[in-house]
């Protein structure tokens, strides 16, 4: 059978592989998904590619499948490993946190200020596949990120330097690393100016340097020999198809609640009236990813969270008991029952975490309310995405209920029953962000498909 995409989602454990028909024409469709174990660790990405595709032809009762191009994601090898320097911590350190993060980034380690030996040691430690070095508004402090330069130089780290930071100082950063053998891109000051974020131009460069090295990691050296199309961080493509999104339906947020993170990217400006009163500047398309709230590797911190005992009396189980026995896919009444109590658990507190509040501030002149952390009290559509709230058989009293979440009012977030609730039934999210790289009017359809809004 002949395809016209396939499009490889290649994450730490397994591959995925969904295939598409009609792409260059007004009716594109999904056809069908494979999986299959990941092979990095095996030194050979092409293995589980291909057992992956072997599993999409026996789902579409085919013998073999052939296709025209492939693209792909991948969080494999440790996903896209990131370190951030800048100058301020809540100003061009949260800038460059919020551009990695933005492109579906790991960021391992972050510093502000000149880097101490210790913090060098750090990155070392880490090996990270990228490095962010920012610092100073345009035309502002400028020796910060020079002096980390010729550390990160100095060090023999060999890992790509994104540097994002002050315009005046992009011939000496050029001169630092020239002869260093560290490859090293400029981009524009992801913080140009007080109270301003500019993180686009830098995501952008971010999935850039990150295709051209990414066959450089454990594993991966073969992944162009079957993919010829984009290749781009998973939560990365999450993103860019929740901005693709944003452009047809509005202000929206995308959870995705993994076994091991909570991922939540919002697309939204906000109100005119909150920020008035809002303290720091915040992206318009923002991701943060929960690393302590998943439902297998990190379910035992999410039961911590919640509190075993209570657990036990809320479910009526022997908690212990059920773990002993526990799947990343749940297979016992039981296992379901704890797994979508955990995923309640996950996708409330990771919307606490990525949303903003309301402050009371008490000045000479009263008490005075303040805005902190993004604001999304415009948001029209909660998107739930990934294979618990795509597949769990309660997953609509779960979304409603993270939905619902901001009872008090003091959360930056929409007041019960305003949101409405979409699914990615055919759970193509990702596949479809890194489609849209060469396809947007396809990807957009298919998106539409699968959330049921076509």
């Amino acid at each position: 059978m002949f395809v016209d995409v396939l499009v490889y989602e290649i994450g730490s454990t397994t591959t995925l592989v969904n295939a598409f028909n009609g792409i260059d024409g007004d009716s594109p469709r999904f056809l069908g998904q494979g999986q299959a174990p990941t092979s990095v660790l095996e030194g050979d990405v092409r293995v589980g590619l291909k057992s992956a595709v072997d599993d999409l032809a026996k789902n579409l009762g085919v013998d073999g499948v052939e296709y025209g191009i492939a693209f792909a994601t991948s969080s494999a090898a440790g996903g896209l490993r990131m370190t951030v320097h800048g100058l301020v911590y809540d100003m061009t350190v949260k800038a460059a946190r919020a551009a990695a993060l933005g492109a579906g980034a790991i960021i391992k380690h972050a510093t502000a200020g000149v880097m101490s030996d210790y913090d060098i040691d750090d990155v070392k430690a880490i090996n990270p596949n990228l490095i962010l070095l920012a610092g100073g508004t345009d035309y502002g402090e400028r020796e910060t990120a020079l002096e980390n330069a010729r550390k990160i130089v100095a060090s023999g780290l060999k890992a790509p330097v994104i540097y994002g930071g002050n315009i005046q100082n992009h011939h000496q950063i050029r001169a630092i690393f020239e002869g260093s053998g560290v490859p090293l891109y400029i981009t524009e000051n992801v913080y140009p100016k007080l109270d301003l974020l500019n993180i686009e131009p830098a995501r952008k460069i971010i999935h850039k340097v990150f295709e051209e090295h990414i066959i450089k990691a454990a594993g991966m050296e073969h992944v162009r020999d079957m993919v010829a199309g984009n290749i781009i961080p998973t939560p990365g493509a999450v993103m860019e198809a929740a901005q693709l999104l944003y452009n047809e339906i509005g202000d929206l947020a995308v959870i995705d609640i993994g076994g091991a993170t909570t991922d939540v990217h919002s697309v939204t400006q906000g109100s005119d009236e909150i920020a008035t009163i809002q303290t720091t500047p915040e992206p318009f398309a923002k991701r943060t990813v929960e690393g302590d709230l998943g439902l297998y590797v990190n379910a035992r911190n999410v039961i911590d969270l919640i509190g075993k005992e209570k657990l036990e009396r809320e479910l009526g189980m022997d908690i212990e008991a059920v773990m002993a026995e526990y799947k990343p896919i749940p297979e016992s009444e039981e296992q379901f029952r704890l797994t979508q109590r955990l995923c309640l658990a996950a996708g409330i507190t990771s919307v606490e975490r990525h949303a903003g509040a309301l402050r009371y501030i008490y000045t000479p002149r009263g008490r005075q309310t303040i805005a902190e952390g993004k604001d999304l009290t415009k948001l029209k559509y909660l998107v739930a995405t990934g294979g618990a709230l795509t597949r769990l058989p309660e997953r609509a009293r779960i979304f409603r209920a993270i939905a619902d979440c901001n009872e008090g009012g003091m959360m930056l977030y929409p007041k019960p029953s305003v949101l409405k609730l979409l699914y990615d039934d055919h759970y193509i999210m990702a596949s479809l962000g890194v489609l849209s790289k060469k396809y947007p009017e396809a990807a957009l359809r298919l998106m539409k498909q699968s959330l049921g809004i076509e």
